[in-house]
């Protein structure tokens, strides 16, 4: 692989973190004002379930991708 296509890589990598930590961002502040009951139609337990998955989502996503991105030992 040259350097040009591991710095895309990279890059592309990054990018898909930051997506993701922002997803699960996003799921906890929704979640958090479904819960208040602001958001009318969507039942309060809908909104604890979004807020759960959000910081699961924050605090396991990216761990995961990068495990399953780490470059394996060279034998």
């Amino acid at each position: 692989m040259t350097p040009e296509e591991k710095e895309a890589q990279a890059r592309v990598r990054f990018f898909a973190l930051s997506l993701l930590r922002l997803a699960g961002a996003v799921m906890v502040m929704m979640g958090i004002v479904i819960s208040s009951g602001r958001f009318a139609g969507v039942p309060v337990p809908v909104g604890y379930v979004l807020v759960v998955i959000g910081f699961a989502d924050l605090a396991m996503g990216p761990r995961l991708l990068a495990r399953r991105w780490r470059t394996p030992p060279e034998a």
